[in-house]
This record gives C-alpha cells, structure tokens and sequence, in this order.
C-alpha cells in the first residue's frame, strides 16, 4: 500500500495515530520505578528432634505465683465484730418520805327510781280518699286539681274575667290533641298552603251547641283552589267527630265558645 494511493484525511489520521504511538512508548520507557527493593528474609535453622528426653525442660513455676489464686466468697458474710460499750450501772433513787393517805369518805348511796314511760301507739297512716278517675282528659294536672265531678253546677264555675291567659292556652292545646286524631289535610298541589279557621259553641257536657262554622279561608292560591272546599269539609268532620270534648267544668266560661280554631297541616303532624 502506497502512501500517495491515501487521501490526505487519510495521511492525517495515520500521522496522529502514530505520534501517539511514540508518545505512550516514551511515557512507559521513562518512567520512574517505584517499587521498593525486598530485602530477602535471613535463613532460619529448625532442628528436628526425634527423641524425647524423660525429664522436663519447661521452666518451673515459683511459689509465689503458685500461691496467686482468687480467694474463696462464703455464701454469708460473717458480721462485724463491734465493740460493746460498758453499761452504766443504775443509780439508785432516794426513798421518798412516807404521806398519811387520808381516809376516804363513803359515798352517799343515789337511790334508783324506775320510771314508767307509756310507749305511743303506732300512728297509723292517715287514709286519703279515694280518687275519682275521670275522663281521658288531656290537660295539665293543675287545671284537674280541686275539680269537681261531672255533675258540677253552675255555682262551681269560674268568671271568664278570672280565667288567664296560661289556662286558656293549655285549654286550647287540649282541644288541639283531641281533634288532631280525627283531622287530616287533603292532598294536592299548595294543598299544605291551605288554612280553615272554624267557630264552635259547645255545651257543658263537651257536646256540640250546633254546627261549626267557618270563619275565614288563608293560603288559597290557583293551584289549590279545588281543595279549598274541601278542606273546609274536613275542619267541620273532624270537630264532630271529637265531640263530646273532655275538658273541666270549672274553666265552661272559657271553653264554652271557641270564636276562632285553626287547622292547617301542622295539626295533623
């Protein structure tokens, strides 16, 4: 291979190559040695003995370093030797002179009386009459207290004027729980809108004095108004069908006429 058939990238890279050739010779040629010169190992002479001698060569032990042993613990110590103290002899005490002790007095002899203590008779409990039960009356205890039966008269009824306003919210709230059984709403569109407001007299004996009659309409809208009718059906059925009330004869001037009850879908809930 001729160098003028190369081309000269050719002849380029053959140069490199071969400067660094040259060069990698040179760096391994000059190098320093570093490697430290071992000394060689001094002979060492082994005598083999085939024969054993009947008498030891070892060096023996002294006494002192036999004698060098750990001490035995007992398994209790013994206690301390203390040394006792000498005791103090007692000093006799001088003899106390001889008091006359003076005779004692005889005590007065306190005569015992008995006294005769009636025990009392065992009270016997104070019998309570026995209590009417009335009606299924749904109204507070307080209003039932000092109540007169159902034949009461007129005597026994108090004023309107002395009636107050708590009584007659309890007296409405008991004729709202008899009436809630017999009530319920009609269904429809707005039909929960819907509000009846009825009148009602009532006799003493809890009876209807004639028929409800309805005072006013609320909530009445487009949707509802086919139901309004009949919601007002309903509101008079469901006073009739409570009646006769249970509610005390003694609050008659309060109850007697009922000018304005509602009924509304929170009464039958």
């Amino acid at each position: 291979m001729h160098l003028a058939a190369l081309r000269p990238e050719e002849r380029l890279a053959l140069l490199v190559a071969l400067l660094l050739h040259l060069g990698l010779v040179a760096a391994l040629v000059l190098q320093p040695d570093h490697n430290p010169v071992v000394p060689m190992p001094e002979r060492m002479t082994v005598s083999l003995a085939s024969d054993v001698g009947l008498q030891s060569t070892a060096p023996e032990l002294s006494a002192a370093a036999r004698a060098a042993q750990a001490p035995v613990i007992a398994d209790v110590p013994a206690p301390p030797e203390l040394a006792e103290a000498p005791r103090a002899e007692p000093v006799p005490a001088p003899p106390r002179p001889a008091q006359a002790r003076p005779d004692p007095q005889p005590r007065p002899k306190v005569q015992e009386r008995t006294q005769q203590v009636a025990k009392p008779s065992p009270a016997k409990p104070a019998t309570r009459p026995a209590q009417k039960k009335g009606g299924a009356s749904r109204i507070g205890d307080s209003f039932l207290d000092g109540a007169a039966s159902g034949s009461a008269n007129a005597d026994s009824r108090l004023p309107a004027s002395q009636i107050g306003a708590s009584a007659k919210a309890s007296l409405s709230d008991a004729i709202g729980r008899q009436l809630k059984p017999h009530w319920s709403s009609p269904q429809g569109a707005d039909a929960e809108l819907l509000v009846t407001v009825l009148a009602f007299d009532l006799n003493p004996d809890g009876s209807l004095a004639g028929t409800p009659r309805v005072v006013r309409q609320a909530g009445v809208t487009a949707a509802n108004q086919p139901q309004a009718g009949r919601h007002a059906e309903l509101a008079i059925r469901a006073v009739q069908l409570a009646a006769p009330f249970d509610l005390p004869p003694e609050y008659y001037n309060a109850w007697k006429r009922i000018s304005a009850f509602r009924f509304d879908r929170k009464l039958s809930q």
